[in-house]
């Protein structure tokens, strides 16, 4: 985690009291080209991204039934790397500004959401366009994406 503060830039002190206000469950993790924030693109390529891996606990497998309907789907993952103390960031060349005004990855709660396209469905994954994670960035959920296109008729 880069600990660096950029000027006009502004963090807090988080309370470890209460670090554990809710509990998650990991339901896999994503693989991924990048293994530096420095590496990922601002927002993936849902078009001509490069394929991504959503490996899927194996608890969970029985959950992707019907998935290969939605040509996209929403993703939520946990941005392990990020720090969250940040309340004013300063992104370069640009006027410093609140967390809650940017896409940072830097957040109270690292919660990062991606539409994406399904390329494939493999025995407990899913392969995807559109991802900017790390590679191993814990998996939150996947939800159909109801906004651009409805399913396949089966």
């Amino acid at each position: 985690m880069d600990e660096t503060i950029r000027p006009g830039e502004i963090a807090i002190t988080l309370d470890p009291a209460r670090a554990s206000d809710a509990k998650l469950y990991f339901i896999g993790h994503i693989r991924t080209p990048w293994h530096e924030r420095s590496q990922c693109p601002r927002q993936g390529d849902r078009e001509e991204g490069p394929e991504c891996w959503i490996v899927i606990d194996p608890l969970w497998h029985q959950a992707l039934t019907g998935i290969e309907q939605w040509p996209e789907l929403q993703i939520l993952y946990w941005m392990n790397e990020a720090r969250r103390d940040l309340v004013i960031q300063a992104a370069t060349g640009k006027e410093p500004i609140g967390t809650f005004a940017l896409r940072s990855p830097v957040r109270p709660n690292p919660i990062a959401s991606s539409i994406v396209a399904l390329r494939r469905v493999e025995p407990g994954a899913l392969i995807v366009t559109g991802l900017d994670c790390l590679d191993m960035t814990p998996l939150l959920d996947i939800k159909a994406h109801f906004g651009a296109a409805k399913p396949a008729s089966p």
